[in-house]
């Protein structure tokens, strides 16, 4: 059962977390929790701030199918793509196998693999790299910058991810983002924000002309040591990428949640 109490924490993370931004991003997004759904669309360029995630727990075959059939109904209503996010663990044992067949029938493509990690690793020290300087972001310059590496590293337009980020006040405020900065050009980026009593970590990016030389480590650290001073919190939670999900066991995650990222047929 330790599994599926971490897969809990992860998915109630992501709905906590998703909700804030979400709404930041557009008062009138549509963030509903629904019978085994949790919508967060904010409907908007930058795909992450589209999602909807399954809340049932140790849901069979014939539950997860329905309800993967109401969130493509969801998600073909909406103007911009986003993802269905699927924790697999919270699937009982006879649906996980047959997940991928069930999203096929339900008119979903398997868009890329995550992983929810958590560690009781809190405080972090103050983390230092010989080739970065920390900013954090308070300045719509900033933001933008921001934005600009996760575009890169994640493979969007860069219009894309200003459009989820640019001219938001929480980013500058609540949450605890920050910049790698390398020879005056931002290189590198992550955040923190306070959820339920754990810390999230989210869109952590390099710059793909400066990766693997350790700076999105470093600045994962910065954030979730600025974090955790800010909030006094001991815990912390994160999503990652196949890509990014080496890196976080170095800094203290476990991995715990096996995580499917789903988006629309066409």
């Amino acid at each position: 059962m330790h599994g599926l109490a971490d897969s809990i924490e992860s998915m109630e993370q992501l709905a906590a977390v998703w909700r804030v931004v979400v709404l930041d991003r557009d008062p009138d997004a549509d963030v509903r929790d629904l019978p085994g759904i949790a919508v967060r669309w904010a409907d908007c360029r930058f795909a992450f701030w589209n999602c909807i995630t399954l809340t049932d727990v140790d849901a069979g075959a014939g539950l997860v199918e329905q309800r993967l059939s109401e969130a493509v109904k969801i998600m073909r209503s909406k103007e911009h793509p986003g993802f269905l996010w699927v924790f697999e663990d919270l699937l009982d044992h006879e649906a996980r196998p047959e997940l991928g067949a069930m999203a096929e029938r339900a008119g979903l493509v398997h868009a890329f693999s995550g992983t929810g990690m958590a560690g009781d690793l809190l405080p972090v020290p103050e983390p230092s790299h010989p080739d970065l300087t920390f900013v954090r972001v308070a300045t719509d310059a900033h933001l933008r910058a921001f934005a600009d590496i996760n575009a890169r590293a994640y493979g969007f337009p860069l219009e894309d991810g200003r459009d989820g980020l640019a001219r938001s006040a929480l980013w500058k405020s609540r949450v605890h983002a920050y910049l790698g900065v390398r020879d005056g050009v931002p290189v590198t980026c992550a955040a923190t924000t306070e959820a339920r009593g754990r810390l999230f970590v989210m869109l952590v990016a390099t710059d793909p002309r400066w990766q693997r030389r350790g700076y999105g480590e470093a600045v994962t650290r910065k954030a979730l040591h600025e974090g955790a001073r800010a909030t006094g919190t001991t815990r912390a939670t994160l999503h990652a990428t196949a890509a990014g999900a080496p890196v976080y066991p170095r800094i203290g995650f476990e991995p715990n949640s096996p995580m499917s990222f789903y988006a629309l047929r066409d």
